[in-house]
């Protein structure tokens, strides 16, 4: 894991960041923490969480402040988008756990954000490519319009 060299998120996030620029969209920050308190357990659980409430800290690649819009821009390979994974065929069974906890980690996520009253749009790596355009900006615009 150590050899591997992440190379293509910067470059996805950049494509979106274009496309924002291209345009118009404004009101975009980078990498803004986002900080918030974890749902609390139901039930008998309760009382021993409310003394330690856990909290989550999350840094999307873009967040929209102002209208609580949280938007990730994912890697096909590394978060197993189901047009475009591939499965490593050296040391699978490596790959399928940690494939498969990068998409449980995902959802965590979502549920914690949505949790705190945020919005999340996740943006496939594959839907920034430019005769794709038309339908990601359809998508931006329904989800910046409130």
């Amino acid at each position: 894991m150590s050899r591997i060299r992440g190379r293509g998120n910067k470059d996805t996030e950049l494509a979106l960041a274009a496309v924002f620029r291209r345009h118009g969209i404004t009101g975009w920050r980078r990498h803004k923490e986002l900080r918030g308190r974890a749902v609390l357990p139901r039930g008998p659980q309760l009382r021993a969480a409310t003394q330690r409430r856990p909290t989550f800290r999350v840094k999307p690649d873009f967040v929209f402040p102002k209208l609580r819009l949280a938007i990730f821009v994912d890697g096909c390979f590394w978060h197993a988008c189901p047009l475009h994974a591939t499965q490593p065929r050296n040391n699978a069974a490596f790959w399928r756990n940690k494939l498969a906890g990068n998409k449980a980690r995902d959802r965590k996520v979502n549920r914690a954000l949505r949790a705190a009253g945020w919005r999340v749009l996740r943006i496939w790596e594959h839907e920034l490519a430019r005769q794709r355009e038309a339908r990601l900006l359809a998508r931006l615009r329904k989800a910046l319009a409130v």
